[in-house]
């Protein structure tokens, strides 16, 4: 069986990070995501999907990410049943997220990106790197 989900959208809110019972970090999250086809005058749509995310996930989309941001997840479709406060049953359909992504550049950072773990990462050059010969000057 094969359980892929991947998204590409915007946070529609911070994410805020809680614990379980017995300390396991979480945190739930829903993103703004833009339908890829547009009928013919109308307006384009956008779905809203919830995403949870466990320990380390959890920990660092609460501490780097903000409403508004691109964010890329990646994680499995999972469901569950509950009754509601009416004692209609209900299911409910979420995105566990395995792996998150920043998807754009770090806003009002200057000359700087924002990579893996919220590092910031200088772009200009600054003397580390040196040029590669042609492969005709390669010894192998």
């Amino acid at each position: 069986m094969l359980n892929v989900a991947v998204l590409l959208g915007r946070l529609t809110a911070d994410p805020e990070l809680r614990h379980t019972p017995n300390g396991v970090s979480v945190t739930t999250f829903t993103i703004a995501v833009d339908r890829s086809y547009t009928p013919k005058e109308q307006e384009k749509q956008t779905d809203f999907i919830s995403i949870v995310a466990w320990r380390g996930t959890a920990e660092f989309c609460a501490k780097y990410f903000t409403r508004g941001q691109l964010i890329a997840v990646q994680g499995s479709i999972q469901t569950r049943k509950y009754t509601d406060k009416e004692g209609s049953k209900r299911t409910a359909f979420e995105v566990v997220a395995d792996n998150v992504h920043f998807a754009e550049p770090k806003r009002d950072s200057g000359n700087k990106s924002t990579y893996t773990h919220g590092a910031d990462v200088d772009m200009q050059d600054n003397g580390d790197f040196e040029e590669i010969p042609s492969d005709s000057d390669l010894p192998f």
